[in-house]
């Protein structure tokens, strides 16, 4: 396997259109609700270095990669958020909007490159081109579903942990959010862990179910 390979270049190009497009998502919805602070740092841009992580957008996928894993997984630079302004503003509802505004992006992106993907615009055309866009098509539905279910695990920092705080916090139940704030620094230890673990095929179950019922 070498980088210059059709195949592993769709692979990393859908994957860097997943986690790009998750992330700006988070600052478009939060300069909706009045916080300008991604827009102002240029965050909002689609130039994919201005959201590269060292490990989520290299390392991780690298280390992937050279051990033949059969796909690439990782995660981009979090795009600046003031949560306080917007939850100031209008209340935890549009926290947990702004949350889950990534993960939004994935699942509906892949729902739509399904439907193109099965819609039979491609007809009976089997010529190369066609089938290199299959294949990226297919990518592009892995890499978002993959993204997606990944960001709704409840553990901080992941997108779901901060919405269900949030959801909680507008109900007045304050002790999950104090338990994810105790459990924070340790978070990517826990999630490396469970990456690492027969645990991860149990919290990627829904990934086998939606990529199940969008690829076939």
């Amino acid at each position: 396997m070498n980088f210059f390979q059709p195949d592993v270049v769709l692979k990393i190009l859908a994957f860097l259109i997943a986690i790009i497009g998750h992330e700006i998502m988070h600052g478009y919805v939060a300069f909706r609700y009045g916080d300008d602070t991604a827009k102002k740092m240029g965050r909002l841009s689609i130039n994919p270095l201005k959201h590269i992580d060292p490990i989520g957008s290299v390392l991780i996928p690298l280390i992937l990669f050279f051990t033949h894993a059969p796909f690439l997984f990782g995660w981009a630079k979090p795009v600046p958020i003031n949560m306080n302004l917007i939850i100031g503003r209008w209340g935890y509802g549009a926290g947990v909007a702004v949350s889950l505004a990534g993960v939004a992006y994935n699942l509906i992106f892949a729902l739509l490159i399904s439907g193109i993907l099965f819609s039979g615009i491609f007809g009976n055309d089997t010529g190369g081109w066609t089938q290199i866009l299959i294949l990226f098509f297919v990518q592009l539905i892995i890499y978002n579903v993959v993204l997606g279910i990944f960001n709704l695990w409840p553990i901080p920092p992941l997108d779901g942990s901060q919405a269900l705080s949030f959801i909680c916090l507008k109900f007045g139940f304050d002790a999950l959010p104090r338990f994810f704030a105790q459990i924070g620094s340790y978070g990517m230890i826990i999630i490396l862990i469970i990456l690492a673990t027969p645990l991860a095929q149990i919290f990627f179950y829904p990934v086998q179910f939606l990529l199940h019922f969008l690829l076939t």
